[in-house]
């Protein structure tokens, strides 16, 4: 058969629960698809009476056009295998009983409005409005997700009383529409096959063998579906690495994966554990770092493909260095005969391939972003810092000084600013019988002519720390509890910029070309023909699920993985397993570089180059 003990174990596997533990590329979708192909075929099983859910299309498309593949073309099967993402599976069963259809469900855009209009009405401001608004529809995920009490949820992003309006309003928005959103699918599935028997019994005998990819990222919501789908059989045949479960904040629950086996006591366990991608180093490493995890299946893997060459761990002087220098190696890879496309680089978050992409930029290497790289001009920060450049030198825009006026606080009411060009003189009158707000504004003067002349990093090293705007971003992160390195670190990126540039024209001349730049590369990332010339940048959690010959992992510092949002042990487990996804995403070279220092502040190396090693 071509199998190794452990797969074809699996793959023979017909009645009754089984728990495969599949490690980083060790043929799970070899083994789904050919347990479906011996069901079908040796065991006689009806196709339309299995189903196959998977996280996403790309991989129910990619696992049905396989198990496709491997189908003789005179097979004489009555019925299809039903393949979808757990979304798309439980919403046919919602159409059929509540006649929905693609209308009912609720656009992102749709729901993006809903929250906005809230946020006005409930008189909520915050910088970005887009991060807020993108966190609160995650979080009011997470609770119907979770099957949580929405009483006792903690909103990391606003206070308690806010945050229930705001679930309470959407909701209500949802219902007044007549639509649903990806969280409800499940609820109102769950909802109906609790009180219609009837109902959850013809689904139960439709698919009487049920095969789960992914389960590591199964939520609490969809499981307590899928153990009654499954019932009464059980045979339930799940499929995941919880080494490799880096979704928490999207609701995953690897704890579920875990346990399985308390679940379903009589239930079967076979442990994928031979690495088809990877070179006997990778596996070793990344199983040395992982086993500091101690919520996990404790599990041994092995590299079929054997020796190959070290793991590289590098430290540098400063980040700069250390973009600089990967740079310089990916041109040395393609001189060598490596194609662009056989590389990527990894990192913990979107923001933190800034430095590379403009780096390859100058160097003309081609790459291609998964996420979208935010454009560091675009943030909020660097629009406030800019806006005071652009006063300085000039602008008398009332939206401009609406923007800066009061950050720091400088207590100017809107009404001052009465007219679409700003008189300072005019301002100052306004508040002539105030002689502490003639001060401050007298300061704003002082300051912004202070500024006039400054070349570029002295301009924005004097709005941070003369003007007070550091100051602000801090008292700004207390009430929104947020750690103020995270905005400091924005304003550090923004000076280290402007370093680069003598004058405001030719630092602007770059940010318009980054944008531009930014812009082409952020064009869709897969099955364009240039993959295969370009380097892949990306997020290691766009990573998982992918495999490249030379992998890089920049930024290897404590505050960046492990993210310094990471507090709680679950946290850090989580961080680890990211960085595990990572490492094992290489399969011929792996770099992981960390560095001294990163905008003018001393690092530390990460916990895990420590661990690893």
């Amino acid at each position: 058969m071509g199998f190794n003990k452990a797969q074809e174990n699996a793959i023979l596997h017909k009645e009754g629960p089984m728990l495969v533990l599949a490690g980083p590329g060790s043929g799970k979708t070899t083994v789904i698809t050919n347990r479906i192909r011996w069901l079908t075929g040796y065991c006689k099983v009806s196709p339309s009476s299995i189903l196959v859910i998977t996280f996403t299309r790309a991989a129910a498309r990619e696992m049905q056009e396989r198990y496709e593949k491997l189908q003789e073309k005179s097979s004489t099967e009555s019925g299809r295998v039903s393949f979808g993402t757990f979304h798309s599976v439980f919403f046919r069963i919602l159409k059929l009983a509540y006649r929905f259809d693609a209308s009912n469900i609720a656009r992102e855009d749709q729901r993006i409005q809903c929250i906005r209009e809230m946020m006005e009405g409930l008189d909520i401001e915050t910088e970005d409005e887009n991060e807020f608004i993108s966190s609160i529809l995650s979080e009011i995920s997470m609770v119907k997700g979770d099957m949580l009490n929405l009483e006792h949820f903690y909103s990391k992003n606003c206070g308690t009383e806010i945050f229930q309006k705001l679930y309470q309003g959407y909701e209500a928005f949802l219902r007044r529409q007549a639509l649903v959103d990806f969280d409800d699918m499940m609820t109102m599935c769950y909802e109906l096959f609790r009180e219609r028997k009837d109902i959850l019994s013809a689904w139960q005998k439709k698919y009487r063998y049920i095969l789960i990819d992914e389960f590591q990222d199964i939520n609490r919501l969809q499981y307590e579906i899928v153990k009654m789908l499954a019932l009464p059989e059980n045979n339930l045949f799940i499929v995941g690495d919880d080494d490799q479960s880096i979704y928490r904040f999207r609701g995953a629950r690897p704890e579920i994966m875990l346990g399985f086996e308390k679940d379903y006591p009589g239930s079967k366990k076979v442990l994928l554990g031979i690495n088809y991608r990877s070179s006997v180093e990778i596996v070793e490493a990344a199983g040395r770092l992982i086993c500091h995890n101690k919520k996990r299946f404790p599990k041994k893997l092995e590299a079929e493909r054997g020796h190959g060459k070290p793991v590289m761990t590098r430290f540098f002087e400063s980040t700069a260095q250390e973009t600089e220098t990967i740079a310089e190696e990916i041109r040395d890879y393609h001189r060598a005969g490596l194609g662009y496309g056989e590389i990527a680089v990894l990192f913990r978050t979107n923001m933190g391939a800034r430095l590379l992409a403009e780096k390859m930029m100058e160097y003309n290497i081609p790459f291609r972003m998964r996420d979208s790289l935010p454009n560091l001009y675009e943030h909020w920060i660097a629009k406030d810092i800019l806006t005071y450049i652009r006063i300085a030198r000039g602008s008398r825009e009332r939206k401009d000084f609406l923007r800066i006026i009061n950050r720091p606080k400088r207590y100017v009411s809107r009404e001052a600013l009465d007219s679409p060009k700003v008189d300072l003189e005019r301002l100052k009158s306004f508040y002539q019988d105030k002689k502490w707000m003639l001060d401050r504004l007298e300061q704003l003067e002082y300051d912004l002519a202070m500024v006039k002349p400054m070349a570029p990093v002295a301009a924005v090293n004097y709005i941070r720390k003369a003007v007070g705007y550091d100051d602000y971003l801090r008292e700004y992160a207390e009430t929104r509890r947020m750690k103020a390195d995270e905005l400091l670190e924005m304003a550090d990126q923004l000076q280290e910029s402007a370093a680069g540039y003598k004058t405001m024209e030719s630092w602007e001349r770059h940010m318009e070309e980054y944008a531009r730049q930014l812009r082409e590369k952020s064009s869709d990332f897969a099955g364009s023909e240039d993959d295969k010339e370009s380097v892949a940048v990306m997020t290691m959690h766009s990573a998982k699920g992918l495999e490249f010959p030379v992998v890089y992992i920049p930024d290897a510092n404590e505050g960046t993985t492990p993210h310094s949002k990471a507090v709680l042990d679950a946290d850090m487990e989580e961080e680890r397993r990211m960085f595990y996804v990572a490492m094992t995403r290489a399969k011929d070279r792996l770099h992981i570089y960390y560095s001294r220092e990163r905008y003018h502040k001393k690092q530390e190396v990460s916990r895990f180059v420590r661990e690893y090693l």
